[in-house]
């Protein structure tokens, strides 16, 4: 095992040559079902907008499908990072959905972006109940509190009995059965000889395939496109910066979670190892805050699209925290 900032992987090859950091510029089908009817002209900048814009499946739901087996319907009993991670989608949910920013202060500059104090900057519900659930807490908290705090508190990583009510339970069953109501997994009951246990089989497998599409285009993509080609220039691009950001950021909680060599299982060794080195990138390029020169004018392209630099910087502080994972648990 090798690790890069405290967040570790397993090596299952030889050195790698890096990868260029470059982004697929390309829609899915997930993505243009709820866009496609959008007025061409609407730059989405509101909060609501940006729910109306964004995919049917949350991050959460689809960190959780990648980690699924298929046919069993439930996910390793040995991984022990996934309800961690998905703490820290929910905040990168409400991120991408301009709902939370971190906190105007001047004196940042000289703090570690985990320990920002986040704020709600819209309240309005999502009408996604784990959503909805963070952002009712964090409107009845009268302290501030930073990005590292909400994710241990959400994820019960505290010896605080005072944040307690803050904890975010059966995640991954509550997830599950999301995502049973969307037609995505069906609910089965299996014996694990002393007890039985519900199990989610995935029934559509056509929205997993196309989420593993998606990541694996993304992980493999070489361009000569750098990531601040403008996107704008056709009105009916406006949103993709976000939805590519999206992906991005998908890819990044798969791996933190430890279900990402689920979607790279038919790879060869070589370009496995490509993939975890490009995603390393990621985690260089969009998880510092100011970003990286190389970042910057893509992220130009999202703040022109309507998101918030505040929820920008949340989004830089998950990604800390979730390149520190493996010491943090």
């Amino acid at each position: 095992m090798t690790s890069n900032g405290g967040l570790q992987r397993r090596r299952v090859g030889g050195s790698a040559q890096k990868m260029e950091d470059h982004l697929p510029e390309e829609s899915n089908s997930q993505f243009s079902s709820r866009s496609q009817q959008d007025s061409p002209n609407n730059s989405p900048k509101s909060a609501k907008e940006f729910d109306r814009l964004s995919p049917t499946l949350t991050l959460m739901e689809e960190v959780l499908l990648l980690g699924l087996k298929d046919k069993q319907g439930y996910l390793s009993f040995w991984n022990d990072n996934i309800s961690y991670a998905l703490r820290g989608c929910i905040m990168l949910e409400l991120a991408l959905r301009n709902r939370i920013a971190v906190v105007k202060d001047a004196t940042y500059s000289y703090t570690r972006l985990s320990d920002r104090c986040v704020e709600l900057i819209d309240s309005s519900l999502t009408g996604e109940v784990l959503l909805d659930e963070a952002i009712k807490l964090m409107k009845a908290t009268q302290e501030r509190l930073s990005v590292s705090n909400w994710i241990d508190y959400m994820s019960g990583e505290t010896w605080n009995l005072t944040k307690v009510g803050y904890q975010l339970k059966q995640v991954r069953e509550r997830l599950a059965k999301g995502l049973v109501d969307k037609g995505v997994l069906r609910t089965e009951k299996r014996s694990f000889l002393i007890f039985d246990m519900a199990t989610h089989p995935v029934s559509d497998a056509a929205t997993k395939n196309e989420i593993l599409k998606r990541v694996t285009s993304t992980l493999l993509l070489t361009s000569d496109n750098a990531l601040t080609t403008t996107l704008l220039e056709n009105p009916d691009e406006s949103f993709k910066p976000v939805l590519q950001l999206r992906t991005i950021l998908l890819i990044c909680s798969a791996y933190a979670a430890n279900v990402l060599e689920n979607a790279l299982w038919n790879m060869d060794l070589e370009e496995r190892e490509k993939c975890f080195d490009k995603v390393e990138g990621f985690y260089r390029m969009f998880g510092v805050w100011p970003v990286v020169a190389s970042a910057k004018g893509y992220l130009d392209n999202c703040e022109r699209a309507g998101s918030s630099k505040g929820s920008l910087e949340v989004i830089a502080a998950v990604l800390d925290v979730m390149s520190r994972m493996d010491s943090l648990l």
